[in-house]
């Protein structure tokens, strides 16, 4: 599919989660290449202090992504400060760890509706004007637990395998409208979202910065699907043949049970 060309120098990008970690990353990739920057976030604090580092580029926005008129009032606010959307970044998120029968009813609604309604609403505020103009771009930020079962994430899992999922049916719907929907695939990253988990040992871990840069490419790729690292991208191959004695056995070797077994409590909290 040849989508139309979208020039990050003067484009207007709107971020969630932009406040810190992989969505602060991104804010700073995508004002050094020329974009305005629409720093959206729960934390308005937050906010305004990635807009402090960047500068007159960025704006920031209080946004709650769980609900639809949150949206529809940060968006129609993005709209009259710098323009029309050119790129809707999806990335805020929540990683609440627990085994499945532990993990509270109301903690596991909340990753649902931060990660996969967050996503439905944000593509059903952007969306309608992208096609409208025939042109447009959205980058989900989900997850490699979108297609790897981890214990201890059971409820982030599904909400990640939702996001994946949700992405790919959006990008097929929106195509011949000329506006596409990619996704970023991080494994472990090192922001607080992580605190208290044991990295490395086995398991690929980034920096923001490089998913980040995954972001920012997807501008000009419009691949579907972006795994970081990016080695990663015969995964779904490789789940698909490895026999389940394997696969067992691999995750013993790299500590597959850490998120149950290994986790410091207090720097989670």
């Amino acid at each position: 599919m040849n989508y139309p060309t979208i020039d990050l120098a003067g484009a207007v990008v709107l971020i969630t989660g932009a406040g810190r970690g992989i969505g602060r990353a991104t804010a700073h990739a995508m004002a050094a290449r020329g974009a305005r920057v629409a720093v959206a976030d729960l934390d308005r604090a937050a906010a305004d202090e990635v807009v402090a580092e960047i500068g007159s580029a960025a704006r920031a926005y209080t946004l709650d992504v769980r609900t639809r008129t949150s949206w529809d009032a940060g968006v129609a606010a993005v709209i009259t400060d710098l323009g029309p959307i050119d790129v809707l970044v999806g990335n805020a998120g929540v990683m609440p760890v627990a085994p499945f029968l532990e993990e509270p009813d109301a903690i596991g609604e909340t990753t649902l509706d931060v990660n996969v309604w967050g996503l439905i609403h944000g593509m059903r505020a952007v969306a309608p004007a992208m096609i409208e103009r025939g042109r447009g771009h959205i980058v989900n930020v989900a997850s490699l637990a979108g297609k790897i079962a981890i214990p201890g994430l059971a409820v982030y899992n599904a909400s990640k395998f939702a996001a994946v999922g949700l992405s790919s049916t959006a990008r097929l719907e929106f195509a011949e409208a000329g506006v596409s929907v990619s996704t970023v695939l991080p494994s472990a990253v090192r922001t607080t979202l992580t605190s208290g988990l044991p990295l490395g040992k086995g398991l690929p871990t980034v920096d923001p910065e490089a998913i980040a840069a995954a972001v920012v490419r997807t501008v000009s790729t419009r691949r579907a699907q972006t795994p970081v690292p990016g080695y990663l991208a015969a995964l779904d191959l490789g789940l698909a043949i490895a026999p389940e004695p394997l696969l067992t056995l691999i995750r013993r070797l790299v500590g597959g049970n850490r998120a149950v077994d290994s986790v410091d409590t207090a720097a989670r909290a």
